[in-house]
Parts: structure tokens; C-alpha cells; sequence
């Protein structure tokens, strides 16, 4: 079946992945491309619009990002979002110039009309981020809104379903922000929203039959949502006898962490489970190492090697299996991966490795979550019948407790954020709070700080504690857990935990920070 589909166009706006999300919950598909992706990429079955995101420069930059030529002759409706009204402005033979006043925050709209206001307040409120202002409209373009300052805030083509605004509809501080992506996706695009988890759990499972066919299929296992997810899809579509689930206990994990993902797995019907203890690998591997990016790199390069001599002992090669991972739209986003011009943030050890790049231009990864984000990995998983408290279990690094230990890696160091991370998930769960948080977890800083213990004056390690709310981890506030709940978290650290002397929580939102302290 063929899927309406929106195609976003990334101009390097941080929330371009949100306006993708935010179109999904409406149920069409939404795709992110490169800005200048070339039109006979974009345009196939199922176009209905084109959004141009918002990004940091500005279009009378000479070096500015542009769509490639005859795009924007495409034969779809076309919204432009801040940077993207500015750039449909200027491309049209309008002007484009530096504000005198800047607006950053809310604002409130006057004289919205058109298509894109039906059904909202008189004056609603939306979120501002831009420099530059219309100073010329294009020929055929029209005023459709202004803010209480007077500046244009959205045109619309006198003729053609063109529209853009220069606010955010997609950030939860416009807040008829859906209902004006709403409108553009079914009111001009003439969408029917005939997207869904469950449509795509169906054409996922195809897709793993008919990439895999009878050959035999590893699964890594790391023992977070992603990739116990993208087991139960594989044992959904294959015979368990040709699925082979490999947990590699890499001595990175969470307190009890393995023990947990091998009975889950076997309780699954996997039977050809295989539980690989490389903790001295890994270690060795990550001996030395305080560069994020490096450890990174290094422990996707190691998890390949382990699953290689695994292969090997099941009499398997790179050319006769495949290899499945529970790879996320957002790891391709942030690592860079995705095409899209969005700043390589963090390279995901099953995405940007130079052994994953090779197998997946191989075409031997197999990766049924690469096209959801976070959430919808959590429905899938309870539309394959996973129990509620797994898929819902806070999200945990591929990388594990390596980028929660910041700067070197020791086995010592390793045991202090783990029994941490314990203590505080254990706290949290006893004050009810578990299902209320997208994240927590302790990190491990690669700072000393001076304590009083047992009346003399010690120097030991800093424990950060981490909580967050978001939806699909692309932005995230911080959770505001209680006091008391952070003071009995932290007694305990300093008391149970020999060599500890401070603890910290981080109030930080994503973004500007990561959710994640690497």
C-alpha cells in the first residue's frame, strides 16, 4: 500500500524532527530530506506537500542553504516555516533584510487570515525565533498574518497553495500550533491521515521477509526498548529457528541488566539465544579513552567484532546472515545519518561506525525501527504483545554506562554509576514517580570535590542525577522531582557508595544540551 506521504526539507533547524513528529500524530507520513535534495528524489507515489523547515542562517547570507533548482516547481502544496517563509519570499523576487527588532518568544498574532487559521482564536499566541523580516512581498504573495509588533508573520500565494509562516507551529508554545498543521496537512494538502504504528509494524514485517529471506538473522540485543523491540518484530515475522538474538554482556550495562534481557528473551521463544560475556574487550577496548565521539566509535567497532566471532562459531559469514539492530530515526538525525543538514550531534555506535556504514551499504543490516522515533518504537512494541512495564522502561544508551561515565572509564568508576543509577531508580520508583519521567539516570562527572565523612576531610567523585521529560528524546525539559526525593536519592549515594562526596541534578533542557552528558 502506498502511504500519503509530506516530505520535510532541512534547512538545520533543531526542530526539524519535531515538525516531522508533529505530522505523524496527525497520521501521515512525514519524511526528512536534505534541503537540497534533488526533485526527482522527492517527488514519487504519495507526495502531498512539501514543508521547508526553519535554520539558523540567514537567506541574505551568499553561502545560505537553497533548495536544489526546479524543486520548488513541484506540483504540491508548500508550506515554509521561519527560515523557509523568508527563503519562498526571496526566491519569489521578494526582499529579505535584518530586523531592526528581533523576536525571540511569544508573540500574538493580528489579522490572521486564510486557510492555515481556520478554526483558531482571534489572537492566537505563537513562538518566534528570527532576525531577519519581510521587507518587500514576492509578486502573487499577500499578508496572512502580523504580530502585536506589526512585523509580517505569514503570507500566502494569491494563486497557488503556497503558504509559510514565521513562527513555529510545531514547538508546544504555539499552542493551536497542531491545529494549524492541521489544516495545512488536510485542509490544503487534501490528506486522509491513513498513517499508522500499526500500518507500519505490518510493512515492516513484509519488509524483513523479503529482505532476508531463508538466511539466518542476529540480533544484537543491548537490553534497551529499541532493540528488544526489534527482536519481538523479528519473532513476529521469521521462524524462531532462524533468528538468533546475541546479548553481549559488554560490562556497561545497568545493575541486573542482563540477567533481565536473557529471561525476557527466552520467555519470547527465542531459542537460539546466545549470551556473550566480553566485558575484558570492551575494557580494553575503552582503556584510556575520555573523547565521547572515540568511545563511541570504539564500542560499535568491538560489538561488531564480538558478533563476528559469534557468526564464526555458528559457522555463519558476513555474506550468509544479516544482522538486525534496533537503529531509531533519531539516532539516523543526530549522527548525521539521515541526509538531512542537521548537525551531526552524537554518533550512534549502530549508525556512524565505519563497519556498520560498510554492512549497511552492503545491504546486510536489517533495522525495522530506522523510520519511527521513540514513542512509536513504545506502541509498536505493545502492538507485538511486549508486557507494558518493559516498553516502557526508561530509554537506555547503546553505548551503555561508558558515555555515563565521563572522561575515563575504570572498572571502579563503572561500579559507582551503576549501584548510583540504582539508588536513584530505586528512590524514584518508591515515591511513584517512574512513569511520570521520559529519563533518569546518574552520570558519573570527571570531577573531584572536597566532603566531610566520619569528621575528617575527604575528596571523592561527583554524581550527577538526571531527569527528563519529552516525548521522542528530540527535545526534552527537565523533570521537577521533588526535594525530598533527591535528598534521600543523594543520602544514599554519599552513604552506600564508598568514594562518593557530592551529588548534583541537572536542570539543563534539550536544548541546548543532550539528554545524554555524551
Amino acid at each position: 500500500m502506498t502511504h500519503e506521504r509530506l516530505a520535510v526539507l532541512d534547512f538545520g533547524s533543531q526542530y526539524t524532527p519535531l515538525i516531522a513528529r508533529r505530522l505523524r500524530e496527525l497520521g501521515v507520513l512525514a519524511e526528512i530530506f536534505p534541503a537540497d535534495v534533488s526533485p526527482e528524489r522527492l517527488v514519487g507515489a504519495g507526495l502531498k506537500g512539501v514543508i521547508l523547515s526553519g535554520g539558523p542562517a540567514s537567506v541574505t547570507e551568499p553561502d545560505s542553504p537553497r533548495p536544489a533548482e526546479g524543486l520548488l516547481a513541484v506540483d504540491v502544496p508548500v508550506l515554509g516555516v521561519c527560515y523557509g517563509m523568508q527563503l519562498l519570499n526571496q526566491l519569489g523576487g521578494g526582499r529579505v533584510v535584518p530586523g531592526a527588532t528581533r523576536e525571540y518568544g511569544r508573540a500574538e498574532l493580528t489579522e490572521a487570515s486564510g486557510p492555515l487559521f481556520d478554526g483558531l482564536s482571534a489572537h492566537p499566541t505563537v513562538w518566534m525565533s528570527h532576525g531577519d523580516r519581510l521587507d518587500d512581498l514576492a509578486p502573487g504573495w499577500r499578508v496572512a498574518a502580523r504580530t502585536n509588533h506589526g512585523i509580517v508573520a505569514a503570507i500566502a500565494h494569491e494563486t497557488l497553495p503556497r503558504h509559510a509562516v514565521q513562527f513555529h507551529p510545531e514547538v508546544t508554545h504555539t499552542p493551536e500550533g497542531r491545529q494549524i498543521l492541521s489544516n495545512f496537512v488536510f485542509g490544503v494538502c487534501g490528506c486522509r491521515g491513513d498513517w499508522s504504528v500499526q500500518a507500519y509494524m505490518e510493512e515492516s514485517i513484509a519488509e524483513v521477509r523479503a529482505q532476508v529471506g531463508q538466511a539466518p538473522v542476529i540480533v544484537l540485543v543491548s537490553g534497551g526498548v529499541d532493540s528488544t523491540v526489534t527482536a519481538a518484530l523479528l519473532a513476529r515475522a521469521l521462524p524462531p529457528e532462524q533468528v538468533f538474538p546475541i546479548h553481549i554482556d559488554s560490562g556497561l550495562m545497568r545493575a541486573g541488566e542482563s540477567e533481565a534481557v536473557a529471561t525476557f528473551l527466552r520467555e519470547a521463544g527465542l531459542v537460539n539465544l546466545r549470551v556473550v560475556h566480553a566485558q575484558p574487550r570492551f575494557l580494553e577496548a575503552l582503556s584510556g579513552v575520555a573523547d565521547p565521539e572515540e568511545k563511541r566509535r570504539r564500542i560499535g567497532d568491538v560489538f561488531i567484532e564480538v558478533q563476528n566471532a559469534e557468526l564464526a562459531q555458528l559457522g555463519f559469514d558476513a555474506e550468509s546472515a544479516f544482522l538486525a539492530q534496533g537503529t531509531l530515526y533519531t539516532d539516523m538525525i543526530e549522527s548525521g545519518a539521515s541526509g538531512a543538514h542537521t548537525a551531526t550531534i552524537k554518533t550512534h555506535h549502530n549508525v556512524g561506525t565505519p563497519l556498520v556504514r560498510a554492512m549497511r551499504e552492503a545491504g546486510r543490516l536489517v533495522e525495522p525501527c530506522r523510520g519511527i522515533f521513540k514513542d512509536e518504537v513504545r506502541a509498536l512494541g505493545l502492538l507485538l504483545g511486549l508486557p507494558r512495564e518493559l516498553v516502557m522502561r526508561h530509554p537506555f544508551p547503546g553505548p551503555g554506562l561508558a558515555i555515563r561515565v565521563l572522561g575515563a572509564i575504570t572498572p571502579e568508576r563503572l561500579a559507582i554509576v551503576r549501584e548510583a543509577d540504582r539508588i536513584y531508580l530505586e528512590e524514584i520508583r518508591r515515591a511513584g514517580l517512574y512513569d511520570a519521567i521520559w529519563q533518569a539516570f546518574a552520570a558519573l562527572l570527571p570531577v573531584h570535590a572536597v566532603g566531610v565523612q566520619g569528621d575528617g576531610r575527604t575528596v571523592g567523585e561527583v554524581v550527577a542525577l538526571r531527569a527528563v521529560d519529552s516525548v521522542d528524546g528530540m527535545t526534552a525539559d527537565f523533570h521537577p522531582v521533588p526535594f525530598e526525593v533527591l535528598g534521600r536519592a543523594a543520602s544514599r549515594i554519599v552513604n552506600e557508595i564508598r568514594g562518593v562526596t557530592r551529588v548534583v541534578f541537572d536542570v539543563t533542557s534539550k536544548p541546548p544540551a543532550t539528554i545524554e552528558w555524551e
